[in-house]
This record gives structure tokens, C-alpha cells and sequence, in this order.
């Protein structure tokens, strides 16, 4: 089972965040695409949208609120 997320397909991933312009934040961080915005509606806008996008990879959603 692979774990964490490779540097390439997280910026492919902020790119079609930013191309969205959802007003949230992205950074990679390690194996890890951290999404951080004020409003919660946003983050699940921006979850929406990945859960959209056509990946070759799984995504796993975790929140530490």
C-alpha cells in the first residue's frame, strides 16, 4: 500500500485548486497537499473538487480540527 502523495502530483493537484480560485491556502508539505482556508464551506468546495478531478491515484481527506 502506497503512502503519502509524490511531489509532482501535489502540485498537479494545488494547480487545479488555484485554478479554481477557492479562497484557501495550499502547501505541500512532506507526502502530505495541506489545504487551510477560513471558511468551512471553502474546504469543502476544495474536497468537492478533488473528488472531482479524473486522478490515477487515491486521496484520503484528513481533518484536525
Amino acid at each position: 500500500m502506497e503512502q503519502g502523495i509524490a511531489k509532482d502530483r501535489a502540485k498537479k493537484l494545488a494547480e487545479g485548486i488555484k485554478a479554481a480560485k477557492l479562497k484557501v491556502s495550499t502547501q505541500i508539505q512532506d507526502e502530505q497537499l495541506r489545504v487551510s482556508g477560513k471558511s468551512k464551506d471553502d474546504l469543502q468546495k476544495a474536497i468537492a473538487l478533488i473528488n472531482g478531478m479524473e486522478l490515477d491515484f487515491p486521496v484520503q481527506f484528513v481533518n484536525y480540527r
